[in-house]
This record gives structure tokens, sequence and C-alpha cells, in this order.
């Protein structure tokens, strides 16, 4: 992008009213063709049935075992399903949906020619109804303008990503003239209000509800068969799943590493309290982390190995881990 993009790393309290995200490291999966919905439909946990033109469903793409290899917003452009996710989390995913996907009249590919841009903030809104006829909202949370696909999100925040080919987001950029910072500025919202976010790393390794996706609409109880629906409804109603997604904050002296781990107390000594999926630590040293821990009470004190004067507490989440 020709876009000046900062390098500062704010803390959630230092981000401007309004401003851009680049989303760099963001991609999206593409699935088209005559049998495009139902065969995803038997792939992933939410109900490609009831996906349009205008709505936004979120959902995940499970192994046979009910391992999560992405968690994607599921949104159509062109006539097509659109598997909005980060590129980490793409590959995996990928691989294996074309590995049915050969049974089925559906052409499955990764989306080369489009970029991702976010606008966020109290005045995303109004600033978004100046460059376009219409502004997608919680009722149409996706409208299409032209060659442009307009997404909104709601949260504490306002977020719309907007996507289109390069030189049309190099405009709007322009026309917007706004502070424009990293995508993991995108991560620190993330994990703010709790949507999970897969690398690499950590696909595969969890069920569903591990991720809290029960919690944010991300299963549906009600669809019928899917890759992994035994293990996630087993999870759901025999009550086996103990682990959950977290938000966690710490005040770090140092910058914090990829190896780094949470611990918490037993008694005179710590253990490693679960695995970090994602972090961002601001210029001040703020750090918040998202984390996969057992989830059977209150949290036992924790603190960054590392760092072992860096206390780890948990911030509130914009749902409850009640089952939807």
């Amino acid at each position: 992008m020709t876009m000046t993009t900062r390098t500062q790393l704010p803390s959630l309290t230092q981000l401007p009213d309004t401003y851009l995200i680049e989303l760099s490291d963001f991609g999206a999966i593409s699935l088209s063709g005559e049998e495009q919905t139902s065969y995803l439909q038997g792939q992933v946990t939410c109900d490609v049935n009831n996906s349009t033109e205008s709505n936004l469903l979120v959902g995940a793409h499970c192994d046979a075992k009910g391992k999560v290899f992405s968690v994607f917003r599921l949104i159509n452009r062109s006539s097509a399903h659109l598997l909005l996710q980060p590129k980490a989390s793409i590959e995996g995913s990928l691989t294996e949906l074309k590995k049915f996907g050969v049974f089925a009249k559906v052409a499955i590919d990764i989306i080369e020619d489009l970029s991702f841009i976010a606008l966020v903030g109290d005045q995303a809104s109004n600033l978004l109804q100046q460059q376009f006829s219409q502004v997608p909202d919680s009722l149409s949370p996706t409208i299409q303008v032209g060659s442009t696909t307009l997404v909104y999100l709601c949260g504490e925040q306002p977020r719309y990503i907007v996507i289109d080919e390069q030189v049309v987001i190099t405009s709007l950029v322009e026309k917007l003239a706004l502070p424009t910072y990293s995508q993991s500025v995108w991560n620190l919202l993330e994990i703010t209000q709790g949507f999970p976010i897969l690398s690499t790393n950590t696909s595969g390794h969890y069920v569903p509800q591990m991720l809290n996706l029960q919690a944010i609409n991300g299963i549906s109880f009600t669809k019928g068969c899917y890759l992994g629906q035994e293990t996630v409804a087993r999870m759901q109603y025999l009550g086996k799943n103990k682990r959950a997604l977290f938000s966690l904050t710490a005040q770090l002296e140092h910058p914090f590493q990829a190896d780094d781990i949470i611990e918490k107390q037993l008694g005179e000594n710590w253990r490693k309290a679960g695995d970090i999926l994602a972090h961002y630590q601001a210029d001040d040293g703020s750090c918040v982390m998202q984390a996969i821990l057992v989830n059977d009470g209150d949290l036992p004190l924790m603190r960054i190995a590392s760092q072992v004067g860096a206390v780890v507490t948990s911030q509130a989440l914009p749902y409850t881990l009640a089952a939807k």
C-alpha cells in the first residue's frame, strides 16, 4: 500500500477517536459454484443455509475430531461465499476444504485480487456515508456498493471492513486522511472483543467451545451433520469442555517473547496455566493476551514466566459463556 502506516503501538485508551487499520495479514477463502452452499454446509459449524447477500455469519472449520482449523466471518460477494480470516489460518483450512471439494461442484480458492482495510471509531459511519450510497449496520452488516464490499462488526467501537481492489482501497485511504495503524492494532481489538485468533501453530488444536464460539453465535446446534459435529455436540450437551478463551492483561518491563508462557500459582509452586493464542504489547508496556485456560471458577494468581513480577489479570469479555 502507498499509505503511511504508523509504527506506534498505542494502548486501547491511546487510540484516536477514528482511525484506519491496514489489514495486510487478512485474507479470504472463496467458494463458488453450483454446490457451494451445500458443500460448505457440511464442512463448517455455522448454518450456511442462512447466509444471505446482506448478513454476516461467524463459524469454524473443523477436522473430523472437531479440532478447529480456522475461525472465519462468512460473507457473500459476487455470488461466492467468502471466509474472511487471518492469512495464517488459511493454508490448513484450504487444503482440507479442497480435499473433499473434488466430489462437489464447487471451486475453492484463495482470494488474490482483493485488499482489506478497517475503519474504526465513533465517526466511522459518518465518514463512510460521505463516500458510499449505503453503509452497513447491525441489521444489514454486509453491503455491496459498486465494486466495494462493506462489512460492519458490532462491538464497543464500530468497526467496518472495506474490501475491494488495491487501487480503490488506496484512493479511499487518501480521501479519508486518517491515522493508519498496522494489523497488530486489529489483533488488539479482536482480543478485547473475545474473537479467537488462530495461527499456523495453534490451528487444529482446539474444539470450537474452547474458543468461545458458542458464545458468539459461531455454532449451530440444529443444522445437522458437518465435519467434527459429533465432538462439538458432545462437548455442548455432556459438559465435557473444561477450557475457554480469556482476554488477559499485564504490565511488562520487557518485550513479550513468542515463547513466553503464563504460569499459575499452585500452593508454593508455579505451573503453566494455559496456551497463549495471540498478544499485543503497546509502547507503554501494557500487554493484552488471548489465552486458553481452564474454566472452572475463579482464576488463580498468574504471572508471565520470564517476567515474574508481571501479574496477569483477566479482562471482562463482551459476552457470557452460557450456551446458545
